[in-house]
């Protein structure tokens, strides 16, 4: 997860400077979250059929392979054919990164204690430090950039992750899943409406994210704090950078606390399933608001740069107990035979959403500026409340359904 945020600053920071525009941004992008889709569906399968440790290991290694390819990049190729090439590097990063995050989710369903909040409590903790690390992540890549450069950053990622793959390899405890081989991929579809609905709701509530995440608001804040000077540039990268680790850590604090805010323990799972509806609805109305602070103000202000960071790490704490919910419901559904199939399934809607707020992302800011991409996430909120209103917490009532 490291390596993930750090590749994606690098990527973005990178490409904006050689003069990429924020649709071709996202372009760069979009293989990516597609691959993370196809991933899911599959890795679901890949790890009831072959175990969930070589599902871990197949994700490392192949992240440190796409960290390696990355660095072959030549400056003098054609737009094209940088394009084409980091799309296809990017898709096989996300290809490592999901593979390896399915086949964590999923162990912690069948190692966590089953009694109390427990899967709660180390859902939350798993899923908010591993987003805490990504947000170290989003830093480091830009640090590197200013400080190494595109190519040497990627090698030196490539090199750290080669080393953890081998401590991994040799320090594995034995007891996961090895994998049967009679499973079938059809399997990976379910028959349960409240999986069915869930996964609809994690595709708006990513797609709501990731529509200012992705391009509209880095670019932004980097016409505001770059004055287009070599040191400006850098200057603008650590700013930048240290929003989007900042943003990612604190959403992986509150996800990780999310139990004792909730106070999971004494709640029974049809309160959490009604919370869900609830944290979404209050969610939605906070981008609407930027949105119109952005459109009142009718350009860049101090008061506006201040009033967006404010707004979009308020914004991350409640997107965190969101999304945290979202990750105990999941695991709470499924069932431990198929635990693999259900959490594969979801996070290929997680990506699906991932990919509609990256192309949405390039495309409203293109057209409307970052009011655009906030208004358009405050909608996609909006959808994300209105599936997790579906969500049955009577299991007779969700059978038939």
């Amino acid at each position: 997860m490291l390596t993930d945020g750090a590749l994606r600053m690098l990527v973005l920071l990178h490409f904006h400077t050689l003069g990429f525009s924020p649709v071709q941004l996202a372009y760069l992008f979009v293989l990516y979250e597609v691959a993370g889709m196809a991933t899911n569906l599959s890795a679901g399968w890949i790890a009831a059929r072959f175990g969930l440790t070589a599902t871990l290991y197949a994700g490392l290694g192949l992240q440190v392979a796409a960290l390696v390819a990355l660095a072959q990049l030549d400056p003098n190729w054609q737009i094209a054919a940088s394009v084409a090439f980091v799309m296809a590097v990017q898709g096989l990063s996300g290809v490592a990164k999901d593979l390896a995050k399915m086949a964590s989710k999923s162990a912690v369903k069948l190692l966590a204690p089953k009694e109390g909040d427990g899967l709660f409590r180390w859902v939350a903790v798993l899923t908010g430090s591993k987003n805490a690390v990504k947000g170290v992540g989003f830093l480091l890549g830009a640090g590197l950039l200013a400080v190494a450069g595109f190519t040497w950053a990627t090698l030196g990622m490539a090199a750290v992750l080669a080393v953890i793959l081998a401590a991994v390899l040799v320090s594995m405890p034995a007891g996961l899943p090895r994998g049967r081989k009679g499973a079938k991929f059809s399997e990976v579809f379910s028959k349960s409406a409240n999986i069915n609905w869930l996964s609809a709701a994690r595709v708006f509530l990513f797609g709501a994210r990731d529509v200012w995440f992705v391009v509209g608001i880095p670019v932004y804040f980097y016409a505001v704090f770059s004055d287009g000077s070599e040191a400006g540039n850098r200057a603008a990268f650590f700013l930048i950078g240290t929003f989007m680790a900042v943003w990612i850590i604190f959403y992986g604090a509150v996800q990780a606390s999310a139990p004792r805010l909730l106070k999971a323990a004494s709640r029974s799972e049809g309160e959490l399933i009604a919370a869900a509806r609830t944290w979404a609805a209050m969610l939605a109305v906070l981008p609407a608001v930027l949105a119109v602070a952005v459109l009142a103000a009718g350009q860049p202000a101090p008061w506006l740069t201040v009033l967006l960071v404010v707004g979009l790490l308020v914004f991350g704490g409640l997107f965190a107990v969101n999304s945290s919910l979202h990750s105990y419901l999941i695991l709470a559904f499924s069932k431990d035979e198929r635990v693999t199939m259900d959490v594969g399934f979801y996070y290929m809607a997680n990506a699906g959403g991932r990919l509609m707020g990256t192309v949405l992302s390039g495309l409203t800011y293109q057209l409307g500026g970052v009011a655009a991409c906030l208004g358009t996430a405050a909608v996609m909120v909006a959808l994300s409340a209105l599936a997790a209103g579906r969500l049955s917490s009577n299991p007779e009532q969700e059978a038939l359904s």
